[in-house]
Protein backbone atom coordinates (compact mmCIF):
# COMPACT_ATOMS: atom_id res chain seq x y z
CA UNK A 1 0.00 0.00 0.00
CA UNK A 2 0.95 3.61 -0.27
CA UNK A 3 0.87 6.51 2.15
CA UNK A 4 1.64 9.78 0.39
CA UNK A 5 3.83 12.40 2.03
CA UNK A 6 5.83 15.20 0.45
CA UNK A 7 8.25 14.86 3.34
CA UNK A 8 7.73 18.40 4.55
CA UNK A 9 8.94 20.01 1.33
CA UNK A 10 7.83 23.51 0.46
CA UNK A 11 6.33 23.41 -3.00
CA UNK A 12 7.49 26.97 -3.70
CA UNK A 13 11.07 25.61 -3.56
CA UNK A 14 10.30 23.00 -6.23
CA UNK A 15 10.88 23.94 -9.86
CA UNK A 16 10.41 20.48 -11.36
CA UNK A 17 7.80 18.07 -9.98
CA UNK A 18 8.25 14.49 -11.19
CA UNK A 19 6.24 13.11 -8.28
CA UNK A 20 2.97 13.55 -10.19
CA UNK A 21 2.11 11.38 -13.17
CA UNK A 22 -0.36 13.53 -15.08
CA UNK A 23 0.01 14.54 -18.73
CA UNK A 24 2.97 16.98 -18.92
CA UNK A 25 1.47 18.94 -21.81
CA UNK A 26 -1.46 20.02 -19.66
CA UNK A 27 -5.07 20.45 -20.74
CA UNK A 28 -6.04 19.85 -24.37
CA UNK A 29 -6.91 23.09 -26.14
CA UNK A 30 -10.54 22.00 -26.39
CA UNK A 31 -10.75 21.81 -22.60
CA UNK A 32 -9.06 25.18 -22.11
CA UNK A 33 -11.58 26.77 -24.44
CA UNK A 34 -14.55 25.18 -22.66
CA UNK A 35 -13.38 26.56 -19.32
CA UNK A 36 -13.29 30.14 -20.67
CA UNK A 37 -17.10 30.22 -20.51
CA UNK A 38 -17.81 32.20 -17.34
CA UNK A 39 -21.30 30.69 -17.20
CA UNK A 40 -19.94 27.31 -16.16
CA UNK A 41 -18.91 28.74 -12.78
CA UNK A 42 -22.20 30.44 -11.92
CA UNK A 43 -24.79 27.73 -12.58
CA UNK A 44 -25.67 24.58 -10.68
CA UNK A 45 -24.53 21.40 -12.42
CA UNK A 46 -26.77 18.64 -13.73
CA UNK A 47 -26.69 16.10 -10.85
CA UNK A 48 -27.24 13.24 -13.30
CA UNK A 49 -24.41 14.37 -15.65
CA UNK A 50 -26.83 13.57 -18.48
CA UNK A 51 -24.86 14.99 -21.42
CA UNK A 52 -21.52 13.68 -20.18
CA UNK A 53 -22.88 10.20 -19.49
CA UNK A 54 -24.43 10.10 -22.96
CA UNK A 55 -21.11 11.12 -24.54
CA UNK A 56 -19.15 8.59 -22.48
CA UNK A 57 -21.65 5.85 -23.32
CA UNK A 58 -21.24 6.58 -27.04
CA UNK A 59 -17.45 6.71 -26.62
CA UNK A 60 -17.39 3.23 -25.06
CA UNK A 61 -20.25 1.66 -27.04
CA UNK A 62 -22.56 1.39 -24.03
CA UNK A 63 -25.81 2.88 -22.75
CA UNK A 64 -25.93 5.90 -20.40
CA UNK A 65 -27.19 3.62 -17.64
CA UNK A 66 -23.82 1.84 -17.77
CA UNK A 67 -21.98 5.04 -16.74
CA UNK A 68 -21.71 6.65 -13.30
CA UNK A 69 -19.76 9.90 -12.98
CA UNK A 70 -18.06 11.06 -9.81
CA UNK A 71 -15.69 13.53 -8.22
CA UNK A 72 -12.57 11.71 -9.36
CA UNK A 73 -11.57 8.07 -9.01
CA UNK A 74 -11.15 8.28 -5.22
CA UNK A 75 -14.76 9.39 -4.80
CA UNK A 76 -15.99 6.39 -6.73
CA UNK A 77 -13.76 3.92 -4.86
CA UNK A 78 -15.16 5.27 -1.62
CA UNK A 79 -18.73 5.00 -2.91
CA UNK A 80 -18.21 1.37 -3.93
CA UNK A 81 -17.05 0.45 -0.45
CA UNK A 82 -19.72 2.55 1.27
CA UNK A 83 -22.37 0.72 -0.73
CA UNK A 84 -21.06 -2.84 -0.69
CA UNK A 85 -19.33 -2.85 2.74
CA UNK A 86 -16.92 -5.66 1.76
CA UNK A 87 -15.62 -7.67 4.70
CA UNK A 88 -12.64 -9.05 2.82
CA UNK A 89 -10.84 -7.37 -0.06
CA UNK A 90 -7.94 -8.57 -2.16
CA UNK A 91 -5.37 -6.23 -3.71
CA UNK A 92 -1.86 -6.43 -5.09
CA UNK A 93 1.09 -4.86 -3.28
CA UNK A 94 2.43 -2.35 -4.02
CA UNK A 95 -0.58 -0.49 -5.39
CA UNK A 96 -2.76 2.62 -4.97
CA UNK A 97 -3.61 3.17 -1.30
CA UNK A 98 -7.20 4.36 -1.76
CA UNK A 99 -8.41 0.77 -2.19
CA UNK A 100 -7.24 -0.21 1.29
CA UNK A 101 -8.27 3.08 2.88
CA UNK A 102 -11.83 2.84 1.58
CA UNK A 103 -12.25 -0.83 2.51
CA UNK A 104 -10.97 -0.38 6.07
CA UNK A 105 -12.97 2.82 6.56
CA UNK A 106 -16.14 0.72 6.35
CA UNK A 107 -14.91 -2.10 8.56
CA UNK A 108 -13.39 -4.47 6.00
CA UNK A 109 -10.02 -6.22 5.96
CA UNK A 110 -7.52 -6.21 3.12
CA UNK A 111 -5.38 -9.11 1.99
CA UNK A 112 -2.33 -8.28 -0.12
CA UNK A 113 -0.83 -10.33 -2.93
CA UNK A 114 2.81 -9.31 -3.06
CA UNK A 115 4.32 -8.53 -6.45
CA UNK A 116 7.96 -9.52 -6.83
CA UNK A 117 10.72 -7.15 -7.94
CA UNK A 118 12.57 -10.11 -9.48
CA UNK A 119 9.59 -10.57 -11.84
CA UNK A 120 9.42 -6.88 -12.68
CA UNK A 121 6.34 -6.51 -10.43
CA UNK A 122 4.23 -8.32 -13.03
CA UNK A 123 1.07 -9.99 -11.75
CA UNK A 124 1.34 -13.76 -12.22
CA UNK A 125 -1.03 -16.72 -12.25
CA UNK A 126 -0.45 -17.34 -8.56
CA UNK A 127 -3.05 -14.64 -8.00
CA UNK A 128 -5.71 -17.10 -9.15
CA UNK A 129 -4.95 -19.31 -6.16
CA UNK A 130 -6.05 -16.65 -3.67
CA UNK A 131 -9.35 -15.90 -5.42
CA UNK A 132 -11.55 -17.77 -2.97
CA UNK A 133 -15.36 -17.37 -2.63
CA UNK A 134 -14.90 -15.61 0.72
CA UNK A 135 -13.27 -12.63 -1.01
CA UNK A 136 -15.98 -9.99 -1.39
CA UNK A 137 -14.14 -7.57 -3.67
CA UNK A 138 -10.94 -7.44 -5.71
CA UNK A 139 -9.21 -4.20 -6.71
CA UNK A 140 -6.77 -4.37 -9.60
CA UNK A 141 -4.95 -1.48 -11.26
CA UNK A 142 -3.86 -1.93 -14.89
CA UNK A 143 -1.40 -0.42 -15.50
CA UNK A 144 -0.56 -0.56 -11.83
CA UNK A 145 0.57 2.40 -9.76
CA UNK A 146 3.48 2.73 -8.92
CA UNK A 147 4.91 -0.07 -11.08
CA UNK A 148 3.39 0.88 -14.45
CA UNK A 149 2.77 -2.75 -15.42
CA UNK A 150 -0.25 -3.88 -17.40
CA UNK A 151 -1.91 -7.10 -16.28
CA UNK A 152 -1.58 -9.71 -19.05
CA UNK A 153 -4.89 -9.87 -20.89
CA UNK A 154 -5.38 -13.64 -20.64
CA UNK A 155 -4.74 -13.54 -16.89
CA UNK A 156 -7.13 -10.60 -16.43
CA UNK A 157 -9.83 -12.48 -18.34
CA UNK A 158 -9.31 -15.56 -16.15
CA UNK A 159 -9.48 -13.44 -13.01
CA UNK A 160 -12.77 -11.91 -14.15
CA UNK A 161 -14.22 -15.37 -14.77
CA UNK A 162 -13.13 -16.59 -11.33
CA UNK A 163 -14.66 -13.52 -9.69
CA UNK A 164 -17.90 -14.05 -11.60
CA UNK A 165 -18.11 -17.67 -10.55
CA UNK A 166 -17.32 -16.78 -6.92
CA UNK A 167 -19.77 -13.88 -6.78
CA UNK A 168 -16.88 -11.51 -6.11
CA UNK A 169 -17.01 -7.88 -7.25
CA UNK A 170 -14.03 -7.08 -9.47
CA UNK A 171 -12.94 -3.44 -9.80
CA UNK A 172 -10.41 -2.84 -12.56
CA UNK A 173 -8.79 0.59 -12.36
CA UNK A 174 -7.90 1.71 -15.89
CA UNK A 175 -7.08 5.33 -15.08
CA UNK A 176 -3.67 5.07 -16.79
CA UNK A 177 -4.69 2.72 -19.59
CA UNK A 178 -5.00 5.42 -22.26
CA UNK A 179 -1.27 6.10 -22.01
CA UNK A 180 -0.60 2.53 -23.17
CA UNK A 181 -1.39 0.15 -26.01
CA UNK A 182 -3.14 -2.16 -23.56
CA UNK A 183 -6.59 -3.66 -24.03
CA UNK A 184 -9.49 -2.60 -21.87
CA UNK A 185 -11.46 -5.22 -19.96
CA UNK A 186 -14.65 -3.60 -21.25
CA UNK A 187 -15.57 -6.45 -23.68
CA UNK A 188 -16.01 -8.75 -20.67
CA UNK A 189 -18.62 -6.52 -19.08
CA UNK A 190 -21.49 -8.31 -20.84
CA UNK A 191 -20.62 -11.66 -19.26
CA UNK A 192 -19.42 -10.42 -15.86
CA UNK A 193 -22.28 -8.73 -13.98
CA UNK A 194 -20.10 -7.86 -10.99
CA UNK A 195 -17.36 -6.17 -12.99
CA UNK A 196 -16.72 -2.45 -12.45
CA UNK A 197 -14.29 -0.48 -14.61
CA UNK A 198 -12.83 2.67 -13.09
CA UNK A 199 -11.67 5.51 -15.34
CA UNK A 200 -10.75 9.16 -14.86
CA UNK A 201 -9.89 12.30 -16.79
CA UNK A 202 -7.30 13.15 -14.12
CA UNK A 203 -4.10 11.81 -15.65
CA UNK A 204 -4.64 11.56 -19.39
CA UNK A 205 -6.17 15.03 -19.74
CA UNK A 206 -4.25 16.69 -16.88
CA UNK A 207 -7.51 17.53 -15.09
CA UNK A 208 -6.53 16.60 -11.52
CA UNK A 209 -7.82 19.88 -10.11
CA UNK A 210 -11.23 19.52 -11.76
CA UNK A 211 -11.90 16.08 -10.21
CA UNK A 212 -13.71 13.94 -12.77
CA UNK A 213 -13.90 10.16 -12.90
CA UNK A 214 -16.44 7.54 -13.90
CA UNK A 215 -17.44 3.92 -13.48
CA UNK A 216 -18.57 1.54 -16.20
CA UNK A 217 -20.70 -1.40 -15.16
CA UNK A 218 -24.11 -3.04 -15.09
CA UNK A 219 -26.89 -0.50 -14.59
CA UNK A 220 -28.36 -2.34 -11.61
CA UNK A 221 -25.03 -2.31 -9.77
CA UNK A 222 -24.32 1.35 -10.59
CA UNK A 223 -27.77 2.32 -9.34
CA UNK A 224 -26.93 0.74 -6.00
CA UNK A 225 -23.65 2.66 -5.76
CA UNK A 226 -24.89 6.06 -6.97
CA UNK A 227 -26.76 7.19 -3.79
CA UNK A 228 -23.58 6.92 -1.70
CA UNK A 229 -22.24 10.13 -3.20
CA UNK A 230 -23.45 13.74 -2.88
CA UNK A 231 -26.18 14.99 -5.20
CA UNK A 232 -23.89 17.47 -6.98
CA UNK A 233 -20.70 15.46 -6.97
CA UNK A 234 -19.51 16.66 -10.40
CA UNK A 235 -19.24 20.42 -10.94
CA UNK A 236 -20.46 22.05 -14.13
CA UNK A 237 -16.90 23.07 -15.15
CA UNK A 238 -15.82 19.44 -14.75
CA UNK A 239 -18.76 18.20 -16.84
CA UNK A 240 -18.05 20.71 -19.60
CA UNK A 241 -14.34 19.89 -19.49
CA UNK A 242 -15.09 16.19 -19.78
CA UNK A 243 -17.29 16.74 -22.83
CA UNK A 244 -14.60 18.88 -24.43
CA UNK A 245 -11.86 16.34 -23.65
CA UNK A 246 -13.74 13.63 -25.51
CA UNK A 247 -13.67 15.79 -28.65
CA UNK A 248 -9.85 15.82 -28.47
CA UNK A 249 -9.78 12.11 -29.33
CA UNK A 250 -8.32 10.34 -31.25
CA UNK A 251 -5.57 12.82 -32.09
CA UNK A 252 -4.77 13.53 -28.45
CA UNK A 253 -4.64 9.83 -27.68
CA UNK A 254 -2.36 8.95 -30.59
CA UNK A 255 0.07 11.77 -29.87
CA UNK A 256 0.12 10.96 -26.16
CA UNK A 257 0.85 7.26 -26.66
CA UNK A 258 3.69 8.08 -29.06
CA UNK A 259 5.14 10.60 -26.60
CA UNK A 260 4.85 8.16 -23.68
CA UNK A 261 6.60 5.34 -25.53
CA UNK A 262 9.39 7.56 -26.84
CA UNK A 263 10.13 9.16 -23.47
CA UNK A 264 9.74 5.87 -21.60
CA UNK A 265 12.26 4.15 -23.86
CA UNK A 266 14.65 7.11 -23.78
CA UNK A 267 14.55 7.50 -20.01
CA UNK A 268 14.83 3.76 -19.36
CA UNK A 269 18.09 3.60 -21.32
CA UNK A 270 19.49 6.82 -19.89
CA UNK A 271 18.68 5.96 -16.27
CA UNK A 272 20.05 2.44 -16.69
CA UNK A 273 23.29 3.92 -18.02
CA UNK A 274 23.51 5.97 -14.82
CA UNK A 275 23.49 2.74 -12.80
CA UNK A 276 19.86 2.72 -11.65
CA UNK A 277 17.55 -0.28 -11.82
CA UNK A 278 14.62 0.70 -14.04
CA UNK A 279 11.66 -1.65 -13.83
CA UNK A 280 9.64 -2.38 -16.98
CA UNK A 281 6.67 -0.05 -17.41
CA UNK A 282 3.81 0.27 -19.86
CA UNK A 283 2.64 3.63 -18.51
CA UNK A 284 3.68 7.29 -18.38
CA UNK A 285 5.85 6.80 -15.29
CA UNK A 286 8.80 4.68 -14.20
CA UNK A 287 9.66 2.90 -10.97
CA UNK A 288 13.38 3.10 -10.18
CA UNK A 289 15.68 1.60 -7.59
CA UNK A 290 19.01 3.15 -6.66
CA UNK A 291 21.88 2.01 -4.47
CA UNK A 292 21.53 5.22 -2.49
CA UNK A 293 18.25 7.07 -1.76
CA UNK A 294 17.86 9.94 -4.21
CA UNK A 295 14.70 11.77 -3.22
CA UNK A 296 16.12 13.95 -0.42
CA UNK A 297 19.13 15.14 -2.45
CA UNK A 298 17.02 15.83 -5.52
CA UNK A 299 14.54 17.79 -3.40
CA UNK A 300 17.37 19.99 -2.18
CA UNK A 301 18.04 20.75 -5.84
CA UNK A 302 14.41 21.77 -6.40
CA UNK A 303 13.34 18.50 -8.04
CA UNK A 304 10.55 16.45 -6.50
CA UNK A 305 10.25 12.72 -7.17
CA UNK A 306 7.90 10.21 -5.56
CA UNK A 307 9.56 8.56 -2.59
CA UNK A 308 8.07 5.04 -2.60
CA UNK A 309 9.09 4.05 0.93
CA UNK A 310 5.46 4.11 2.04
CA UNK A 311 4.29 1.54 -0.51
CA UNK A 312 4.09 -2.01 0.82
CA UNK A 313 7.17 -3.97 -0.24
CA UNK A 314 9.22 -0.93 -1.24
CA UNK A 315 11.68 1.27 0.67
CA UNK A 316 13.39 4.62 0.24
CA UNK A 317 15.71 3.19 -2.40
CA UNK A 318 12.68 3.20 -4.73
CA UNK A 319 11.37 6.30 -6.44
CA UNK A 320 8.69 6.86 -9.09
CA UNK A 321 9.07 9.51 -11.75
CA UNK A 322 6.32 10.79 -14.00
CA UNK A 323 7.56 11.29 -17.54
CA UNK A 324 7.62 14.91 -18.65
CA UNK A 325 8.82 16.85 -21.69
CA UNK A 326 12.16 15.88 -23.22
CA UNK A 327 13.81 19.04 -21.88
CA UNK A 328 12.50 18.46 -18.35
CA UNK A 329 13.51 14.81 -18.49
CA UNK A 330 17.03 15.88 -19.47
CA UNK A 331 17.18 18.18 -16.45
CA UNK A 332 16.25 15.26 -14.21
CA UNK A 333 18.93 13.08 -15.78
CA UNK A 334 21.53 15.80 -15.26
CA UNK A 335 20.50 16.19 -11.61
CA UNK A 336 20.64 12.44 -10.94
CA UNK A 337 24.03 12.23 -12.63
CA UNK A 338 25.31 15.01 -10.41
CA UNK A 339 23.98 13.29 -7.30
CA UNK A 340 25.54 9.94 -8.23
CA UNK A 341 28.89 11.45 -9.21
CA UNK A 342 28.90 13.43 -5.97
CA UNK A 343 28.34 10.26 -3.97
CA UNK A 344 31.07 8.49 -5.89
CA UNK A 345 33.50 11.35 -5.27
CA UNK A 346 32.73 11.58 -1.54
CA UNK A 347 31.93 7.99 -0.64
CA UNK A 348 34.89 5.60 -1.04
CA UNK A 349 32.63 2.61 -0.53
CA UNK A 350 30.40 3.44 -3.46
CA UNK A 351 30.87 1.10 -6.42
CA UNK A 352 28.06 2.25 -8.67
CA UNK A 353 28.92 1.35 -12.23
CA UNK A 354 27.90 3.60 -15.10
CA UNK A 355 27.87 2.66 -18.72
Amino acid sequence: MERYDHGGSHLEDIHLDFSVNTHPLGLPQEVRQALLDVEVFSRYPDPACTSLRQALAEHHGLQPGNVLCGNGASDLILRICACLRPQKALVTAPTFSEYERSVTLFGGQVEEYTLQAEQGFLLDEGFLNVLSPNVDIVFLCSPNNPTGRLIPWDLLAEISCRCRDNGTVLVVDECFLDFTQGRTILPLLAECPQLLILKAFTKFYAMAGLRLGYLLGRETLLNQIKPFGPEWSVSLPAQRAGLAALTAQPQWGKQTQEWAKNQRDHMTLALTDLGLTVFPSDANFLLLRSQHPLHHTLKESGILVRNCANFTGLDDHYIRIGLKTRDENRQLLAAIKEVLYGKINHDPGNHVQRR
